[in-house]
């Protein structure tokens, strides 16, 4: 029998992670579902940024390089990442965005396949992949004169289609769209016996869902720093690449292909010509956001607060509620779970297919429930997404989202005109 309210504030009470939702800063009559499109403001970032801004820019200046230690952060924040995500800390570099690293990560791989003369010429992707992977993936194809190309199929084809001319496995661990879980141990495993290397998007991972890369023996990750990090809007994103592709590189001059200057053996050296940092250093590009990265490295210290584990023991806990309710209160209502239920295979996400997405999406955050709308593929309804960030997400908002989803879709509040006009963001 499902839980009562009253139950769900018992949780809260005895959750062991209770606490840690004092750590943001969250709006008071807001329910927020969409922690993996943005997470939430951390209480630390204001007062942080003010500090970066006005003492060590301010007061410190171009000293600060140095005295406040910006020279070091992308290296510092990199390695507190690689803490989430199964690495050693100089395997991860925080720098640009996820599809500057993408292009990167993807574009390293294929060096080395090229070096190590493997004759295959494949980057095989998932169809539904997040688009801005799909996009760096048509753009290295376009731009390799023909010397690569993309295979994209459904993603529980993916392990079908390894093969002998497969160069690199590029895959989203976590579906953005359904919240489907890719098995990544598996998958890596499958791509080096046909001689592949892979490339994993964690950006719907990190911080969510323990990963460790160091035991699936996987080869180049990228992710972002806004999502369950709680790094705020544009937050510079990290790239992981292990360790001994590393020391493969250390021969090849442009084996990263964007040699920016940060990216240089010794970059105040100002030598005309370029000569690759040793390590992960080479993955450096331009010259990071300091500001940027102070308010990164508040929000992975939440994280790091709490522990990947535990989060995600209470993600699974409060995503199965969430289903169960709308299973027994939301019946009959149009809602067709997308997500699977199996939590094993589930990301931090619970996703619900509805023939009007949208404005069902838009009455509830009118109400105060913030989740987001997703397109389906094809002609498929439309995706209400519902993000779970259990540092903040309380069990009672669990209940309470779901008492404002049913009296939604029960007296069709969402059939308004105010509902129904598009936004540019969705």
């Amino acid at each position: 029998m499902p839980l009562a309210r009253a139950d769900c504030v018992e949780l809260d009470r005895r959750d062991p992670l209770a606490g840690h939702r004092l750590a943001f800063a969250l709006p008071d009559g807001v329910i927020y579902l969409d922690g993996n499109s943005l997470g939430a403001l951390p209480a630390a970032t204001s007062a942080r940024v003010r500090e970066v801004v006005e003492n060590e820019w301010g007061c410190g200046l171009i000293g600060s390089w140095t005295e406040a230690g910006w020279i070091d952060a992308p290296r510092r924040i990199g390695g507190k990442i690689a803490q989430l995500i199964g690495a050693d800390a100089d395997e991860v570099i925080c720098a640009d965005s996820t599809s500057v690293n993408l292009f990167k990560a993807l574009a390293a791989a294929l060096r080395l396949q090229h070096i190590t003369g493997a004759d295959c010429d494949v980057i095989l992707s998932e169809r539904g992949n997040f688009p801005t992977d799909l996009y760096i993936a048509q753009a290295i194809t376009e731009y390799s004169g023909g010397r690569c190309r993309l295979l994209t199929v459904p993603g529980d084809e993916i392990a079908y289609h390894i093969d002998e001319g497969t160069a690199v496995v590029l895959l989203t661990h976590v579906d953005y769209r359904s919240g489907r879980m890719h098995d990544l141990s598996d998958l890596t495993h499958r791509a080096h016996l046909a001689g592949a290397l892979t490339v994993w998007d964690l950006s719907h991972s990190t911080g969510a869902v323990p990963v460790d890369l160091a035991q699936a023996r996987a080869d180049f990750a990228v992710g972002c720093g806004y999502k369950y990090l709680n790094g705020g809007p544009g937050a510079p994103a990290f790239v992981y690449v292990a360790r001994r592709h590393l020391q493969a590189m250390d021969a090849d001059r442009f084996a990263q292909p964007l040699a920016g200057w940060l990216g240089h053996r010794a970059p105040f050296d100002f030598a005309p010509d370029y000569e690759p940092a040793g390590g992960i250093d080479r993955f450096g590009a331009g010259t990071p956001s300091i500001v940027a990265l102070a308010a990164l490295e508040c929000g992975v210290d939440t994280v790091l607060a709490a522990g990947v584990e535990p989060l995600r023991a209470k993600s699974v806990q409060q995503t199965q509620l969430f289903i169960e309710l709308v299973e027994d209160r939301c019946a009959d209502l149009g809602l067709q779970l997308v997500c699977p239920r199996d939590p094993a295979l589930r990301g931090s996400q619970v996703c619900y297919a509805h023939e009007h997405a949208w404005p069902v999406m838009q009455a509830l955050i009118a109400r105060g429930v913030t989740g987001d709308y997703r397109s389906a593929e094809a002609d498929a309804a439309g995706i209400l997404r519902f993000g779970f960030a259990p540092l903040y997400l309380r069990f009672v908002d669990v209940w309470d989202a779901v008492e404002a989803l049913r009296d939604i879709l029960a007296t069709r509040a969402w059939d308004q005109a105010q509902f129904m006009a598009r936004r540019t963001v969705t």
